[in-house]
């Protein structure tokens, strides 16, 4: 998806993400976007971004088993851990691919689905004219991005800590990225721009839940590319995480961590 590294899933970091941070806060997330979808969409549904397929699972039980469901990531680790992980379900089409360069025929599907990829992806106004090129008249373009640092306090204590560690250093700042997106005014330019109609923008808002503070900070860490960043300056993982759990405690407990979580969900028309 163009994006700082994309292809830095690999190793344990599927595992991590999909242990830690899947059950904590993506799938309630995914639940609240995929309840968006009709079961019968006007065609085709294509997954942007698929991760280690947390929505990719919910996408297959709630679509009418006759409608064709294709996956893709542009990271192989996240794409072959989620295909492992979902050998049992039948009707997935797995396909790595990059999202503002997708390989497939124009107006081949009726409705694009991506959780929590757009925000990483550098050129944007590429990829909501590919996700425009491939969907046919009519289909539904459905997402969700982080809303604002400042109404995510989880996000707000990690990125503080960690820039404390490194101090003025832009890949490891999370206002940037993932939570840099979530300006409506952008958002509706961009669909303007690349022949969608918005729908409707709202605010999505869950709990994370995780049995401790340790595993929440634990997920954070090693279930994302900061860390081969950190790593790469010379940081203990271990030692990041004991310091980013006290941190995460002040804004959620410890045994079980509790937590409010936001997100824009955006839902728009191709015309």
């Amino acid at each position: 998806m163009t994006m700082p590294a994309a292809r830095d899933f690999g190793g344990s970091i599927p595992e991590y993400y999909d242990r830690y941070m899947g059950p904590a806060q993506f799938e309630a997330f995914g639940a609240d976007l995929v309840r968006r979808l009709p079961a019968k969409p006007r065609g085709d549904v294509l997954e942007i971004a698929c991760g280690t397929g947390i929505v990719t699972r919910r996408l297959r039980e709630h679509l009418d088993p006759a409608v064709r469901l294709v996956a893709t990531d542009l990271s192989r680790a996240m794409l072959d851990y989620a295909r492992a992980k979902l050998a049992k379900s039948p009707g997935i089409e797995w396909q790595e691919a990059d999202g503002a360069a997708l390989p497939f025929a124009d107006s081949a599907f009726g409705a694009v689905v991506c959780a929590f990829g757009i925000a990483f992806v550098s050129d944007r106004p590429s990829a909501f004219r590919q996700m425009r090129r491939v969907l046919r008249k009519g289909g539904v373009l459905l997402f969700n991005v982080w809303d604002s640092i400042d109404e995510n306090a989880h996000a707000r204590a990690s990125d503080e800590l960690v820039s404390s560690l490194f101090p003025g250093d832009p890949e490891l700042q999370l206002a940037t990225l993932p939570y840099g997106f979530h300006d409506q005014r952008q958002i509706r330019a961009l669909l303007a721009e690349a022949d969608f109609r918005e729908l409707r923008i709202e605010k999505a808002r869950i709990e994370i839940q995780s049995p401790s503070v340790r595993a929440y900070a634990t997920g954070l860490i090693k279930g994302t590319p900061r860390s081969t960043l950190l790593r790469q300056r010379g940081a203990s993982l271990d030692e990041v995480i004991n310091k980013l759990a006290v941190a995460l405690t002040r804004v959620g407990g410890d045994e079980p961590f509790r937590c409010p979580a936001q997100a824009l969900v955006v839902e728009a028309q191709a015309i």
